[in-house]
């Protein structure tokens, strides 16, 4: 009997490079970016549904209620929560400690809650490739995106050579490169963006995890026992004690079992509201509006309304994100520094923008 597949979808954190729309109360998954105007979380829990035989939300248990509002229909059982935020390694441990217990021998495959994606055929033809991969052979897989411009805001993998059945082998992971690089990368080949999905049979991930981050194992099998016992209290205590790190460094940077599957699809990770204003159907001016507004000598802005008029006079390449309690208005080329708008309110003592 084949092995059951498993979509696993990371629901978490809260888009600060997204503020003013994605906080706490909305999390960047379920702000509406998806096709036809869907939650990003909506929408890649339909993706996962045509890929798998049972699809699971992880997410920390803050963020239930949320995801209960978007997804009605997962119930307890396929939620699989988090005391607190600890970094993808704890995430992804949990979630295939987890599911190795429900569903022995199960082949999971991770789809992050809050990418944009079109292109279903071809999206859908990687994953499958990638859970094929996984379930056929001891590897971990990760899905790649061939290039289409020399991102510097991304990270690659390089992954040169023919595919063998499907699959190329990784050589290394490169953080977010220089432009330099980047134009090289696209001009030689063998480099793909680096998506974070993720495929491999439980067990397998579960003895790369014993053998690059041992410690976090341990202390995810003792909050794992401490559920079992019944004890919440304890396992969140356990849980919020283990070391914040992502999965990329502590296992797939280190593996000898790490495979790519090459794709192309279009993709976004919508870090910035500069990238989503690249997305949105601009006019003849290269304004993109969602809203009322009236735009006088304005040219290659982004401006998002709320509930009332937004006029903009004289501007060139200014984001404006209007929300009933806050107003964000930042150049293009500074829209990353949102993020410390949000740092700055914490300091402040002004959590209720949060």
């Amino acid at each position: 009997m084949s092995a059951k597949t498993v979509a696993v979808i990371p629901a978490g954190g809260a888009g600060t490079r997204l503020w003013p729309r994605s906080r706490r109360a909305t999390p960047k998954h379920v702000l509406p970016l998806g096709e036809r105007g869907q939650p990003l979380l909506r929408a890649t829990y339909e993706r996962a549904k045509r890929v798998a035989d049972e699809v699971f939300v992880l997410t920390e248990t803050r963020q239930r209620e949320i995801i209960e509002s978007v997804l009605p229909e997962v119930d307890d059982t396929h939620l699989i929560l988090e005391p607190s935020a600890r970094g993808t390694t704890n995430a992804y441990g949990l979630a295939a400690l987890t599911l190795s217990r429900r569903i022995p021998g199960a082949v999971m495959i991770a789809l992050p809650a809050d990418h944009v994606v079109r292109g279903a055929a071809e999206v859908t033809r990687a994953v499958r490739a990638a859970v094929q991969a996984a379930a056929a052979t001891d590897v971990l897989v990760t899905v790649g995106l061939k290039p289409t411009f020399p991102s510097t805001g991304l990270g690659y993998i390089h992954a040169p050579g023919r595919p063998v059945r499907g699959t190329l082998r990784v050589r290394r992971f490169i953080e977010k490169p220089a432009a330099a690089a980047a134009k090289r990368f696209l001009r030689e080949g063998g480099y793909y963006w680096n998506l974070a999905w993720f495929s491999w049979r439980v067990e397998v991930f579960l003895e790369e995890l014993r053998r690059h981050a041992p410690r976090h194992l341990a202390g995810l099998r003792k909050v794992i026992a401490a559920r079992e016992a019944g004890d919440q209290t304890a396992a969140a205590e356990l849980y919020g004690r283990l070391p914040v790190e992502v999965v990329d460094r502590t296992v797939m940077e280190k593996t000898d079992r790490l495979v790519l599957v090459p794709a192309a699809f279009d993709w976004a990770d919508i870090g910035s509201w500069a990238e989503l204003g690249d997305r949105v159907h601009a006019d003849a001016r290269g304004n993109s509006v969602d809203g009322e507004a009236v735009l006088v000598d304005t040219t290659g802005s982004l401006i998002l309304g709320g509930r009332r008029l937004v006029a903009a006079i004289g501007l060139e390449d200014v984001i404006i994100v209007d929300t009933e309690d806050a107003l964000l208005v930042v150049p293009r080329s500074r829209a990353q520094d949102v993020r410390r708008v949000v740092e700055a309110l914490k300091r402040s003592g002004k959590t209720r923008y949060l």
